[in-house]
């Protein structure tokens, strides 16, 4: 790993195109899940890439194919990725990225029993550059803590009247948006 560089250096353009792949593809699998959009999870990964998920362990093409089911027995989800660290190896063709998750998951049973549940961990990813393209070669998820409760959520009146709700493929306005271009 090219660990040698002193942190806040300012890097060269081609790491800095590097590093930018890499943070496309983690932004692109976060969609890719909470808009249940197999296309773009299996974008993420290579064919014979692998996942360590806990409850799945194996090829992540499988994975991707029965993801956006299992997502779907939630209402709404929103994974947030932060405090990515890219360690790129010597040869350009490896990197290490550690990355913080939180993951939030509402559950709407009924009005009465509204579930939560808020998971808090990381993404150790192994990626993997072939040509010009930058895929995750494997993925460990490591949970930190979890939060599961009743939901809190308000859904009418103040202070949220007339907003947008987010909702899966194709029906979030995000697919309209990008109708658009």
């Amino acid at each position: 790993m090219s660990t040698d560089r002193e942190p806040g250096t300012v890097p060269s353009l081609t790491e800095l195109a590097n590093r930018s792949a890499i943070a496309e593809i983690l932004a692109r699998h976060s969609r890719g899940v909470d808009r249940a959009v197999e296309a773009d999870l299996k974008a993420c990964y290579w064919p014979d890439s692998t996942v360590a998920y806990g409850a799945f362990n194996g090829n992540a093409h499988e994975f991707c194919a029965m993801l956006p089911q299992a997502i779907r027995g939630f209402a709404r989800t929103q994974h947030v990725v932060s405090n990515t660290l890219v360690e790129l190896a010597d040869d350009g063709l490896r990197a290490a990225v550690e990355s913080c998750v939180t993951a939030y998951h509402y559950r709407a049973i009924d009005a009465a029993d509204d579930q939560e549940m808020i998971f808090i961990g990381r993404y150790l990813d192994r990626f993997e550059r072939r040509g010009d393209v930058w895929k995750i070669r494997h993925r460990q998820v490591l949970m930190d803590w979890n939060i599961n409760q009743n939901a809190s959520a308000i859904h009418s009146g103040p202070p949220f009247e007339g907003l947008a709700v987010g909702a899966r493929a194709p029906d979030d306005p995000l697919y309209a948006m990008l109708g658009e271009l």
